[in-house]
């Protein structure tokens, strides 16, 4: 009665179709995503039915070149791959796909996305508040956690930290299940899971595959992909359907699968896994292939292609191939193919603010509790205010006192720009995190954004940059009045800020942290050689006297020391008269030597260039975010 309104559908290879008893799904792929023209593949779909659900396993099996073949194909299937390029249709109970489907749907990924800094039970916490809708109460969203704790078994390991890689945490099938529970809370029609049992030994990943089978009996529809499963998961999978090359060998009974393989020539050897020989049989290596190929083959290509012939023809002969044609023709009947849809809508189940509180919350919560990012640098940034403040101790108004000044300042405004090197894994260590949280809906590209430039500039720059300048400035020995003293922090703060921003303007569409560090240090090195020390600006040829502009470090320098230099006198106690013209007796003399405006005015120019710089890396950063490719 349910096949005539509800089906899954694949088509794909001449159009492969599953059939099932309520059959939730119309799935449509496109051949050549399925297909190589260099390596033989089998696609095996594992389906398991009920009456009141369907228990759906995708598992493909392939050569070492095509592991990217099960996730492009489960992305296709959750929407969450671009687009572009694609064909063929995506049916939900005879409907089409809804654009925002990906985030109704629940979708674990192959890498673990959770916060490691962050208990398990503060984890289901953060997705329950932002993909649960505002209407229920945060008593319910604490009831629906405590729950799905429950039903995962993390009731023992609830309260501790899942872990990183300076701390220790919750095991791999506990961290595993904590990403489960993730997509769990918002009780998802459907269940993707990308290879769930990856970096999981033998018995946690068969601990794993129980439980979704457990949750497969209550109701619930799982699709997922698996790579190579012991005898044990294999026997959970009630139906089989085998590829290769994009063609269709097999789709019947799991369990009949090895019989059929017997009945057509290729018998299984005993204690061998069903999986792992029917990815030999296609690649030609098992023992049943080699007992079957003729001596005089010609090559292992011929050899494959005549195999692949034989199991094509061997199928179509087949009562397999007849039961499944004619279902499937009573199921397309009347049913035209539309093209696939290129929506891809993300909703939001709560409001700008309540995801502005709960993200900034836990990125707070991440940067106290890790270590290497908070402590540390407050730790490394004493220590360098400590050399810095020994190395230019209690500086003299002298002419050795001109060059320590300038050499300190210099020092200080290349430091912060270069502490500020770290911001660039602000992005690419989270990439895959804020990917899947943005993509399933949990939050804005602006949230987001907003929360980690808050959490970054008030912790790891304003801080440092405030211990900096209270232990370094008067070991130094600079100008010992409040507004100096203020205008110096102001202004190392800012320079940290700037080159902040600049930093996360080039990481922000980067993978490598490596690659992002390098653009930044070339262009902080060019920065220096137009700051106002290394080279007198003045001298410096029409041409390329522009690029003096486009200094983050000149900036500084020039506010620092238009902060410092007035008002000093370089020559007490000697007579100006018998001073060679070179030799600058007041700040001001210097200044001027150097090209340096020292009024008001000059001195406020510089924080007001280093923010309209601020403005416009912080904007080609949020631009870069909010366009990067986010599906695969």
């Amino acid at each position: 009665d349910h096949l005539n309104q509800k089906h899954v559908l694949v088509p794909g290879c001449k159009h492969v179709y599953f059939c099932c008893e309520i059959g939730i799904f119309n799935m449509g792929v496109n051949e050549d995503l399925l297909t190589s023209d260099t390596s033989p593949y089998i696609s095996c779909f594992y389906l398991n039915t009920r009456k009141q659900h369907c228990y759906y396993f995708i598992y493909l099996l392939q050569t070492s070149d095509l592991s990217w073949l099960p996730c492009r194909f489960l992305d296709v299937l959750a929407a969450r791959k671009d687009p572009a390029g694609l064909t063929g249709e995506v049916l939900i109970d005879g409907a089409p796909q809804p654009p925002n489907f990906k985030c109704l749907s629940g979708y674990v990924v192959q890498d673990d996305v959770v916060m490691g800094t962050l208990t398990v039970r503060e984890n289901l916490t953060f997705s329950a508040a932002l993909r649960l809708p505002s209407s229920i109460s945060q008593q319910e969203k604490d009831q629906k956690v405590n729950k799905l704790i429950q039903e995962l078994g993390l009731g023992r390991v609830a309260d501790s930290k899942v872990g990183t890689q300076l701390i220790r945490g919750i095991s791999g099938g506990e961290r595993k299940r904590t990403n489960i529970g993730m997509e769990l809370i918002i009780d998802p029609p459907v269940l993707f899971l990308d290879e769930p049992t990856t970096g999981l030994d033998a018995s946690t990943a068969n601990s794993v595959l129980l439980l979704l089978k457990r949750m497969a009996n209550h109701g619930r529809t799982i699709i997922l992909s698996i790579h190579q499963p012991r005898y044990t998961i294999y026997r959970l999978f009630d139906s089989l359907t085998l590829l290769v090359n994009g063609k269709q060998v097999y789709h019947g009974p799991a369990q009949s699968a090895l019989d059929y393989f017997s009945d057509i020539g290729f018998i299984c050897e005993a204690h061998n896994n069903p999986a792992d020989f029917f990815l030999d049989v296609i690649n030609g290596d098992s023992t049943a292939v080699a007992l079957n190929l003729h001596d005089d083959s010609d090559s292992t290509s011929t050899s494959r292609k005549g195999i692949e012939d034989k199991l094509l023809e061997e199928y179509r002969n087949s009562h397999h191939y007849r039961q499944t044609k004619a279902e499937l023709d009573r199921i397309v009947q009347g049913k035209q193919t539309a093209k696939f849809s290129p929506s891809r809508t993300i909703t939001y189940n709560t409001g700008f603010l309540t995801q502005f509180k709960w993200v900034l919350k836990r990125t707070f919560r991440n940067l106290i509790l890790n270590p290497q990012t908070s402590i540390a640098q407050v730790a490394v940034t004493l220590f360098l205010a400590l050399v810095v403040g020994a190395l230019f101790f209690k500086v003299q108004e002298d002419q050795s006192g001109i060059q320590n000044r300038i050499g300190s300042l210099f020092f200080i405004v290349v430091n912060q720009c270069f502490s500020s090197l770290s911001a660039a894994e602000l992005f690419i260590t989270e990439r895959k995190l804020f990917t899947h949280e943005y993509i399933s809906g949990y939050y804005r590209v602006s949230v987001y954004f907003l929360c980690k430039i808050l959490s970054d500039i008030l912790t790891l720059r304003t801080i440092p940059a405030m211990v900096f300048t209270c232990v370094a400035y008067f070991m130094i020995g600079l100008k010992a009045t409040v507004e100096a003293f203020f205008t110096f922090m102001f202004t190392v703060a800012l320079v940290s800020y700037t080159a902040t921003s600049m930093a996360m303007a080039i990481s922000a569409d980067q993978t490598v942290v490596a690659i992002a560090n390098i653009f930044m240090t070339i262009s902080f090195v060019f920065m220096m050689i137009f700051a106002g020390l290394l080279v007198n600006l003045p001298s410096i040829a029409s041409w390329l006297a522009w690029l003096k502009y486009l200094s983050i470090p000149r900036y500084g320098l020039s506010a620092l020391q238009a902060n410092e230099f007035p008002g000093l006198n370089f020559c007490t106690g000697l007579n100006s008269s018998m001073l060679p013209p070179s030799v600058s007796c007041t700040g001001e003399s210097y200044l001027e030597k150097q090209g340096v405006d020292y009024s008001t005015w000059g001195l406020w120019q510089n924080h007001l260039a280093l923010i309209v710089m601020i403005i416009c890396f912080l904007t080609i950063a949020y631009l870069k975010l909010r366009f990067i490719r986010k599906f695969t």
